[in-house]
């Protein structure tokens, strides 16, 4: 499958070659082609790693993962092209945190609204499922780096794209069993919030506590 990837940092890259290591076709798109990060991405890898613009990644992919920071997201997806993302699965894992360097952590929007609601408002042609953001990157793609039974969270309006994303999430070795459906995007609010507690347990406890998850039964 070709599933185009927005945003170029830790989380968008892990992603991508995940994705390159389960068969996808992958390219990167940033704001402009030859972004530094992403050319670098695609060189060491070769095959089926590309990268160019949003509006590449978006025109390329048959599913489309907004992995860009949460505050620039709205930004990123209109680059990317309202008309290209139209009808398709977009799996949206970014968190508008204020600044990644607050502490404690703020969001831009949260309680009655969320980004996930945001970008299915602006782009309402496309399947928005949220979904990853309550993890760190490497958890995203390798949920065993921390023992025991994980819950992986999905809120979105459309059923068949979840199950979609659930299919993908398994390969990243997600058990069917662990992925709880949250129901429609609203959802997304509470999702989102929970990353200001994770990041407040890590100011307290240390960096270990970034791999903290939602334990299922707990």
């Amino acid at each position: 499958m070709r599933i185009g990837v927005l945003g170029t940092g830790t989380v968008g890259r892990t992603l991508a070659s995940a994705l390159l290591s389960g068969g996808h076709e992958v390219r990167l798109g940033s704001r402009t082609t030859g972004n530094e990060a992403a050319v670098a991405w695609a060189a060491s890898i070769g095959g089926p790693a590309s990268e160019g613009t949003f509006a590449d990644a978006a025109g390329f992919g048959e599913i489309v993962i907004n992995a860009t920071a949460g505050t620039a997201s709205l930004d990123a997806l209109a680059l990317a092209g309202a008309e290209l993302l139209a009808g398709k699965l977009l799996i949206d894992v970014a968190n508008p945190l204020a600044s990644s360097n607050d502490m404690p952590p703020t969001l831009t929007v949260c309680n009655d609204d969320s980004l996930g609601e945001q970008i299915q408002r602006a782009f309402p042609e496309v399947r928005v499922v949220k979904t990853l953001n309550t993890v760190t990157a490497a958890l995203m793609v390798q949920p065993t780096l921390v023992d025991g039974a994980h819950a992986m969270f999905v809120a979105g309006n459309d059923a068949q794209a979840k199950s979609d994303v659930g299919e993908l999430l398994q390969e990243f070795g997600w058990p069917a069993s662990s992925i709880m459906d949250l129901g429609d995007i609203t959802a997304a609010r509470g999702m989102e919030m929970y990353v200001a507690l994770r990041l407040r347990l890590w100011q307290t406890a240390g960096t270990d506590v970034l791999n903290v998850e939602v334990r299922a039964g707990g």
